[in-house]
């Protein structure tokens, strides 16, 4: 195990990308700038504001540019967007993005299901990308499917470590392991997180975990305890991939910055401002979230005995 216990950890907001591409409804392109502005403010390292994809694919950010162009830009957060292929990151780029998210997956089937094109072809995308960006940003590149396949099952670490070989022979210095359908376990996480890091040192690695199976915040802490600093979450644990059966929702943000404040660790977030971000979130989709803490509130809050005389 690396000693992270002193290492800030940095805290990836992508629920504005990552849940909205999920909703049912179009969310007005004000409601989401004015919640941007607001998870802005709440000590977030970056927010994932939105995908470059075609809008026929994912009608519910085809407000691409205007929100991107429209949000306030925070000193210390970086502002990142998904982008499928060289177009949708022309398209980034033109509205100042700071970081390119390039992204393709660990197993043939759900790359083919997700891009419409094989990894050979996502590898030849991610090389014109990177071409394109130069210094205008950064590149990252999220590996879905890391932990396992919908479709194909099980991808071994020999796999990964090839492809992120292909990805670091491309000059990519951030890499994202995403459990795409929430398939991976704690001992499966720090193990492949060991060997990546072990092999590729120089990668900035990102951990990227849905809760479909309740694990989520258990793998956070496996990746954590490799030396992992990078963590992705959505607000009240929306998300999903359309592309993946039975993916639900992400780590919940409030619920992985709770249980970091409670080990100990530095995030640099407020817990308060993002639970006051995920009550504005679930006005916008009309519904409860999953998260617990705003359910429960945060372990430190006390309540009077029921019967019970307060005294000084």
């Amino acid at each position: 195990m690396t000693d992270s216990t002193q290492k800030r950890l940095f805290i990836q907001e992508v629920s504005v990308r990552d849940g909205f591409q999920m909703e049912p409804e179009f969310i007005p392109t004000d409601d989401k700038i004015r919640l941007i502005n607001q998870i802005s403010r709440t000590g977030v390292s970056k927010i994932e504001v939105t995908s470059f994809t075609s809008p026929k694919a994912i009608p519910t950010l085809a407000d691409a540019e205007e929100v991107m162009k429209s949000i306030d830009r925070v000193d210390g957060v970086e502002y990142a967007a998904l982008v499928p292929n060289v177009r949708g990151c022309e398209r980034a780029l033109s509205c100042g993005t700071d970081e390119i998210n390039a992204v393709m997956s660990a197993s043939e089937s759900h790359n083919k299901a997700n891009l419409r094109m094989g990894r050979t072809d996502s590898l030849q995308q991610i090389r014109a990308i990177s071409e394109l960006v130069g210094t205008q940003a950064v590149v990252n590149v999220s590996l879905s499917t890391a932990f396992g396949c919908p479709f194909d099952g099980d991808v071994p670490a020999t796999e990964i470590i090839r492809l992120v070989d292909q990805l670091a022979s491309l000059g990519v210095k951030r890499l994202t392991l995403c459990d795409t359908t929430g398939m991976a376990n704690p001992v499966q996480v720090a193990a492949l997180f060991r060997q990546v890091g072990a092999t590729f040192p120089g990668l900035v690695l990102t951990a990227h975990f849905h809760n479909t199976r309740g694990m989520g915040l258990a793998n956070a802490v496996a990746a954590w305890q490799t030396g992992v600093v990078h963590f992705d979450s959505s607000l009240g644990g929306l998300g999903g991939c359309p592309y993946a059966p039975g993916a639900s929702g992400n780590v919940c943000t409030e619920d992985m910055v709770h249980m970091f404040n409670a080990m100990g660790l530095a995030t640099g977030v407020s817990l308060e401002a993002l639970l006051d971000c995920a009550r504005a979130l679930q006005t916008l989709v009309h519904r409860d979230l999953p998260g617990q803490v705003l359910k429960a509130g945060p372990s430190t809050r006390r309540y009077t005995r029921k019967g019970a005389t307060c005294q000084a």
